[in-house]
């Protein structure tokens, strides 16, 4: 069972752009969501939309985050990313079972006029934060949040990538093929590959406070049953080796970057 989309009024301000230089030196972006933490300062995503896997030398370069984009705008200020943490056994051996990394962002700034950036505050405490789950039973259902673009394997381009989008499914265990991973889980979404990556999977998720559970988040997606359209997100199973590199993150203090 999947649905698609929402009206703008249902959907969570804590979801966004995140921003990156990658190693062919030109621009990627991937989807990020601000979770709760210690200091309001952590953003979400995949591991591989923080570290380089395409020529591993360490992080991403000009990592930002944009909470709230659409169509080029951004109504919360932008928020860059200072330190990120990941599992050991990612950066290591890039096991994508552990492909999930938690970002803390220095605080908001806003361009205010020619040359000057002015301080917007701490990034929960202008767009909230999502709670985290670990070591739960698959949900029934999710909601996945993310900017997906890009083509479906039969060509088609169903999604720009210039707005928040919202699919709604049922998750299930799986196997992946090219993909090393043991523990994947699915959910039923037909959101395509490019952008959608980091794109968050919220449990419990109520229209009325955006708000939910952050339980899952893709890393990548699949035509599981080859009619040349996407119609699964995958995402690593969120267990206490997972929680151990949240709690990390929620403990690094950042401050002000201009």
């Amino acid at each position: 069972m999947r649905s698609c989309c929402s009206p703008d009024g249902e959907l969570p301000t804590t979801s966004g752009k995140v921003f990156f230089i990658g190693s062919d030196l030109q621009p990627h972006w991937c989807t990020g969501t601000a979770v709760r933490s210690k200091y309001r300062n952590v953003v979400a995503t995949a591991g591989h939309c923080l570290l380089d896997t395409e020529a591993p030398t360490g992080p991403l370069t000009k990592w930002v985050f944009v909470p709230g984009y659409s169509e080029g705008t951004a109504p919360f200020g932008l928020y860059v990313g200072k330190q990120g943490v990941v599992h050991y056994d990612f950066d290591d051996i890039r096991d994508h079972d552990r492909d999930l990394a938690f970002v803390n962002v220095y605080r908001g700034v806003v361009s205010s006029s020619p040359d000057v950036l002015t301080n917007t505050g701490m990034l929960a405490e202008n767009v909230g934060g999502q709670g985290v789950a670990f070591n739960q039973p698959l949900a029934p259902t999710v909601d996945v949040f993310g900017y997906p673009a890009g083509p479906e394997p039969d060509g088609s381009r169903p999604y720009t990538g210039e707005t928040l989008e919202r699919s709604t499914g049922s998750t299930f265990a799986m196997k992946v093929t090219g993909l090393p991973a043991d523990r994947p889980i699915g959910v039923d979404s037909p959101f395509t590959g490019e952008g959608s990556l980091g794109s968050s999977w919220l449990t419990q998720y109520t229209s009325d406070s955006r708000t939910g559970y952050l339980n899952g988040i893709t890393i990548s997606v699949s035509d599981t049953d080859g009619d040349g359209r996407y119609d699964t997100g995958v995402s690593p199973y969120f267990d206490g080796e997972l929680f151990a590199v949240y709690q990390k993150a929620t403990n690094y203090w950042t401050g002000v970057i201009a």
